[in-house]
């Protein structure tokens, strides 16, 4: 069958049938091609052919080719050893890339019989004519890590040179591919691709040839009373510098099959028909072929070549695996087909990797949650925040009975308190996620943690805001009515806001229920290195109308945030401290709604980092929480341990002044009564600390007076005349005092009744008598002293912090409390239950 030519080879089988002596057997076919014509037309002539050089899988068909043998193993028989090595590296997803050859088609396609039903996954098939490149990238696409290639060694060149451009290679990628290329294969073929050498080899690296056995590697003694090695070295020798086959051994060991099947018909032919020998054949002997058939299938020995066994014609031999390390291919294990054995040699096979290269990229679900030192600190923060409120709430029950305490309505101060203390323990809920907690009950802490935040925000600034609208209520009331607004209506309005709350929660829970959901991001490599993706996950509370139901819970805190503004701003002329926290509710109100719009911003662009987003929920929640507690009790746990009467009477008589002057002068801007009313205040303090001064002095010369009234009555004329004008001096500077601070002068209007002319009158009923003599008379002195000095101690006593002068009797007694002083009626207001 020499030059593999068709037409030639079936004319010289024709002529040696025809012209030469009876052939037992034909014993041989190298060609492929010519092999197959051949053993198409054997059946007709009663012929066993035996060939050792034709690997062809077509040849393997019985029903086309009955009476075909050969001692080689056919390009099939690599398929069993594949699956083999599969499993024994647990690879159970692979990919093929085949060469648009029949030789090669037909490989794959028995591969894909001998896979199918053995678990393991053909995850893609690509083939190619003349450009491997466009079905490598698409096996990458699919994720094929193990890749079963058929193709010859020109065709490989072009391969690897594409998987090194695809990045196909290293230690997440195994190639396996024939392993009869020819040594040194890839020199021959590196010119015709546009692939570096480095970078060819570099791909080529770790591959793994499978390809059957030339020789056995057993040192057993084989039917020739050799051994295999013992065989190779008779051989080279006498081969000399020709060039060497790898099938010399399969052509050696065919020879003794052919031996072995005619001594076994001879065999059989002398136990069962004494009279039939071999000779006896000719090509019409059908029941001599069939023994020469049985012979040949039931021959078995072991030959250079490993165990020759036939299963239905095909050679169960041995295959072979090479791996190719560093620029040379080392053979690193082999599979016995007889026993259906993998034997991996002291595991020489080398992985670029740790490990073997995995099947498929592994993805690992990973939760992103939050960090447990992270939670932990910011739980620390939440305990303080908490302990803080603690310590305003025993503050605020502690002096409850304090005016200053009283008056700022203790019940609705601990609401705020109690809504700061919801709001702080919503983070530690926040904080839990599914690393801590089970699937069930996150999706219970979704509802639960909506909830308490809400309430806790609509408890604190809703009472904060009731409180504040309690004084727009009083200090805004045009008519000057008396008005009682109580604590209890305050409750009310908390609680009707809360009531709007439950509404909106009941509704959203029963409607659309938060729910547990899933979101996942794309691949991310391992950062420990591992050949494996790391897919992130992210737990969410979310249902099918989230963005509804937020924009109804934002609507309305936006419209109570707007709503505590406007009091505040309405009440900011109140100079009550006790009453009035419109400043520090304006500095909550800005602080907390900032921190909202930029927590609420920040978090949403950070809702795949989940400890950036719960860092700065909890911060802004600790921020808001904190500073209002702060504003609303810092200042007054100050002002109780500074001077606990300053906020309820020092202010008094400044907030009659702002609010009379706001009525009187309703087209003046608030701006210029309160400049003003403070320039008048210090002119004011400064005159009446002069005119103390005065009555200081006057009061010491009062006290001579007095002396010398008691020790010489006969100076009595001397003190009318010279200290009447002193008299006079006092009393008019009181007047001058009452007058600057706009309070009624009952001294002026008694001396207006009783004029000084009238202490040196007489009465009619002594007009007979001396004027002097009456006047000085001790009577008369004692009964003018007792009227005097009283009259003299209401006239300066309320400069100097005595009796009101408003009082509506001189003879009130001077030790009534300043803090009981009668207020005219225009500016009489009670305030109950503050």
């Amino acid at each position: 069958f020499f030059q593999c030519d068709n037409a030639k080879g079936l004319k010289a089988f024709y002529d040696a049938i025809k012209y030469g002596p009876n052939h037992l057997m034909v014993f041989g076919g190298v060609c492929a091609t010519v092999t197959s014509i051949i053993a198409e037309s054997l059946k007709g002539w009663n012929l066993v052919q035996l060939s050792f050089a034709a690997t062809t899988p077509e040849l393997a068909d019985k029903k086309k080719y009955p009476y075909f043998f050969r001692t080689v193993p056919s390009d099939n028989a690599v398929n069993p050893a594949i699956l083999k090595l599969l499993k024994h590296y647990h690879w159970k997803r692979v990919g093929t890339l085949t060469q648009d050859v029949q030789r090669f088609s037909e490989v794959r396609n028995d591969l894909t019989g001998v896979l199918y039903g053995e678990d393991i996954e053909i995850s893609d098939t690509e083939s190619f004519s003349n450009d491997p490149c466009t079905s490598v990238k698409k096996l990458k696409g699919n994720d094929v890590r193990i890749i079963l290639g058929q193709f010859d060694e020109e065709m490989a060149v072009k391969v690897f040179c594409c998987a090194y451009d695809e990045e196909m290679y290293g230690s997440k990628y195994q190639w396996i591919i024939p392993g009869w290329y020819e040594n040194l294969w890839w020199e021959s073929w590196i010119n015709s691709s546009q692939c570096l050498s480095k970078n060819l080899l570099a791909a080529m690296e770790g591959y793994i040839g499978v390809d059957f056995e030339p020789l056995s590697s057993k040192t057993n003694t084989t039917i020739s009373g050799r051994t295999p090695q013992q065989y190779e070295k008779e051989y080279n020798a006498k081969r000399g510098d020709g060039q060497s086959s790898k099938f010399h051994g399969y052509a050696y060991d065919g020879i003794w099959v052919i031996a072995r099947t005619l001594q076994r018909a001879m065999n059989y032919l002398n136990s069962t028909n004494k009279h039939q020998k071999i000779e006896d054949f000719n090509y019409t002997n059908h029941k001599l072929g069939k023994i020469f058939l049985n012979a040949m299938n039931e021959t078995r020995f072991f030959g250079v070549t490993g165990e020759v066994v036939f299963r239905n014609g095909e050679r169960m031999g041995t295959i072979k695996f090479t791996q190719f390390q560093e620029q040379k291919e080392v053979k690193v294990g082999e599979y016995n087909a007889v026993d259906d054995k993998l034997v991996i040699i002291n595991n020489s096979i080398r992985f670029q990797g740790l490990e073997p290269p995995k099947d498929k990229t592994i993805i690992q679900e990973e939760l992103r949650k939050i960090s447990l030192p992270l939670y932990s600190i910011l739980s620390a923060l939440t305990i303080l925040g908490m302990i803080m409120a603690s310590a305003f709430l025993f503050f605020n029950i502690k002096n409850r009975n304090q005016k200053l305490i009283k008056m700022s309505s203790p019940y609705m101060n601990n609401l705020i308190i109690l809504g700061g203390m919801l709001s702080y323990a919503s983070i530690f809920l926040f904080g839990l996620d599914g690393s801590f907690v089970s699937e069930k009950t996150f999706e219970t802490l979704c509802t639960v943690r909506t909830w308490i935040l809400t309430v806790g925000y609509t408890t604190a600034f809703g009472a904060m805001f009731a409180k504040t609208w309690r004084v727009h209520a009083i200090f805004k009331n045009v008519k000057m009515k008396k008005k009682i607004i109580k604590d209890q209506k305050l409750l009310g309005i908390v609680g009707g806001m809360l009531l709007i709350d439950l509404c909106i929660l009941i509704c959203w829970q029963v409607v659309d229920p938060l729910r547990r959901t899933v979101e996942k991001y794309n691949m991310e490599p391992d950062p420990a290195g591992r050949d494996i993706s790391i897919r992130p996950i992210l737990e969410h509370c979310e249902n099918t109308h989230m963005t509804i139901w937020l924009g109804i819970v934002y609507a309305y805190k936006g419209l109570l945030m707007l709503f505590g503004c406007f009091l505040a701003w309405e009440t900011r002329n109140v100079s009550i401290p006790a009453l009035n926290d419109s400043k520090y509710i304006g500095m909550s109100v800005y602080n907390v709604g900032i921190m909202c719009i930029i927590g609420a911003a920040v978090s949403f662009l950070t809702r795949d980092q989940p400890n950036v987003q719960f860092c700065i929920v909890a911060l802004v929640i600790i921020f808001c929480s904190t500073i209002t507690l702060c504003l609303v009790f810092v200042p007054k746990l100050i002002t109780l341990r500074t001077n606990p009467d300053a906020a309820t009477q020092n202010r008094r008589f400044q907030f009659t002044q702002n609010q009379k002057k706001e009525d009187s002068k309703t087209s003046t801007s608030v701006t210029s009564v309160n400049q003003a009313s403070t320039s008048r205040l210090e002119g004011l303090q400064s005159e009446n600390h002069r005119l103390r001064m005065k009555i200081t002095e006057l009061d010491k010369d009062l006290e001579e007076v007095t002396m010398q009234l008691q020790d010489t009555p006969e100076k009595t004329t001397y003190i009318k005349q010279n200290h009447y004008q002193d008299l006079n001096d006092i009393l008019s500077i009181r007047n001058f005092t009452d007058s600057k601070d706009g309070e009624k002068a009952i001294l002026k209007n008694h001396l207006d009744q009783n004029p000084p002319a009238q202490w040196g009158s007489s009465d009619p009923s002594r007009t007979s008598k001396d004027p002097i003599e009456d006047i000085n008379s001790p009577e008369h002195i004692q009964r003018r002293l007792s009227l005097q000095l009283p009259i003299l101690h209401h006239a300066y006593l309320p400069s100097i912090g005595g009796v009101d002068a408003s009082c509506a009797s001189p003879c009130v007694s001077p030790s009534a409390s300043p803090r009981h002083r009668h207020v005219p009626p225009s500016f009489r207001v009670m305030v109950s239950g503050l």
